[in-house]
Order: C-alpha cells, then structure tokens, then sequence
C-alpha cells in the first residue's frame, strides 16, 4: 500500500515533516462478544458524560447509536436462524449449516439457533470528511495522523457538520449546543499511546495501527472466513473507490452494512455541490430570460 493512496485532505503535504503515518482503526466485527470494555474506556479516557437511553425492546444494548456523549457504541443485533424444518430451513440448509458449525465457523456470536451479530461502532475519520469543509470555523481539523478531530474550544454550535456526515456520527451535546466525537485519542497518540478503547478490548475486535498494514491485514482476515463459509463476510469502508474514499476506521463485517445499521454505499455529502450549484445557475439563467422575454416582448 503506497503513501500516495492514502492521502487525506490537508495531510500530510500540510504538515510536512512533522507529518505521521495514517493511523486508524480496524472493527474485525467477527470477534466482538459485545462486552463494552470500548464503551467504558472510551467514557473513562475523555470524561465523558453518562449516555445510557436504556433498552428499546428490540436488543439488549442500551446506549442505541452514537452521539456528543457515545463516541463508541456496541450494536447488538439478533437473528433467528433455522434449527429445524419446521422454522423454514430446508433439510440442505440444514445439512450445510450443520456441517459449518462443525467445521469450526461458527463464531462467537453463533449459537441455540441465534446468531449475534455485534459490532462496536466509532467516527469513521473519512478520507473525504465533509465535516471539515462545512465547517467555519476551523473547529474540525485534520490531525498529522490523518485523523479528524473537534477543539471544542473553537466550536460554536452551528450544527453545519451534523447533517453532512452520511453516517449521522455528529451530535450537538444537550444543554452544550457543541459537537463532540471520537478523537481516535489524540491525546494518547501524541505520547505513543494506542486508543483507550482499542487497549480495553479483550479479543482484539478493535485493532489500532498504521492503516496501510490494518488493510492488508483485514483483507487476510476476510480471505480466511469467506474460505471457511463465511459468504456474506465483507470489507465496509476500506475501499479506496467508494464514496468517501475510504475510511481511516473501517470494518470487517459478516452481513450487510445495514443489518448493521450502517448506509450500503456512503457518499461525501459534497461530492455533487458542483453539478448543483451549476443545475441552479442554468435554471436562474433561464428563468432570467424567461422573465425578460416577457417583460420586453409584451411591450411590442
């Protein structure tokens, strides 16, 4: 994996030496028992304020989704699978369930005819982070690492930020009026430290590194599932073609994003404000001449 792929907006050219690797995270979702050692340490590091919404009805976790005051969430999601003929699974179905489990892939979150599906979810840190560009005051900012970061000393509340992130990561603190995310513990990294929540997790669901080495390593790990039956394992966020470019957080997941709860096919919110801005300006134009063909033309 080349430098040049990697570039981010403002990095590293704008540091110049003082430029880092690009560091990020890699969720290997596969792994996740759905402990919230990630949660706690996450709230323990940056003080963060008590969030806990309690329990929907349709999952047991009760922090819900990410916010000013949940910079790390554990998505549960529950799915029945068929332990007999009776639930809808053909006797095939069946048999090649059966012969998968004991073949070894079956994973943590398998089991009793319910499958886990867990996933600890974070800031994404965009390579084409729209959050930077809409915001006016220069609260948001690329770190040397490549990494996005808020100085809430210098946010004014505005909210631009929060509807253009396409995965609804920005949140306005209550009684605060400031967006507050994941930092990917800037803090930690400048003293060499990996993320708190990275070190609490206790199976290494959350890997921390350089994100050149954590891709080739995700694309080994994806290999191996899909090898041992695993169809639906998949990559979210590690292709430098999508429509933000790539993540510097990215996941490895074992269905589809939004089972997850995550958008299919995300896109920088400002990818299209070109061809916008020029659509508005041929309609003004036209209805300027509209409007003077008219003017003019009903005096004759």
């Amino acid at each position: 994996m080349s430098e040049s792929t990697l570039k981010t907006i403002a990095w590293p050219d704008s540091y110049g030496e003082r430029a880092k690797p690009r560091m990020g995270f890699f969720t290997d979702t596969s792994v996740c028992i759905g402990c919230k050692a990630c949660e706690v340490a996450c709230k323990e590091w940056n003080r963060i304020p008590m969030s806990m919404q309690g329990f929907t009805g349709h999952s047991y976790d009760n922090t819900i989704d990410l916010g000013a005051d949940t910079w790390r969430h554990v998505a549960f999601v529950e799915q029945r699978l068929p332990v007999d003929a009776t639930e809808g699974g053909s006797l095939v179905q069946l048999a090649e369930r059966a012969q998968a489990v004991d073949g070894g892939v079956q994973t943590y979150q398998e089991g009793e005819g319910i499958r886990w599906l867990m996933a600890s979810d974070v800031c994404k840190h965009c390579t084409d982070a729209a959050c930077l560009d809409v915001c006016p005051t220069g609260a948001l900012f690329r770190t040397e690492f490549g990494t996005v970061v808020v100085q809430e000393d210098i946010c004014n509340g505005c909210g631009y930020c929060v509807p253009a992130c396409p995965f609804g990561v920005l949140d306005q603190r209550e009684g605060d009026g400031r967006v507050w995310k994941c930092t990917l513990c800037y803090d930690r990294l400048k003293d060499d430290k990996e993320p708190a929540c990275a070190q609490a997790c206790p199976t290494n669901s959350i890997q921390f590194g350089e994100l050149g080495e954590l891709r080739e390593r995700a694309e080994h790990r994806l290999a191996r599932l899909q090898e041992a039956g695993q169809a639906k394992a998949q990559l979210y966020l590690a292709d430098e073609d999508d429509g933000i470019h790539g993540a510097g957080a990215f996941f490895l997941l074992l269905d589809e994003p939004e089972v997850y709860g995550l958008p299919p096919d995300p896109v920088d919110t400002r990818r299209d404000l070109g061809s916008v801005w020029a659509a508005a300006g041929a309609a003004a134009a036209a209805l300027g001449a509209g409007l003077l063909a008219a003017v003019f033309g009903g005096r004759r």
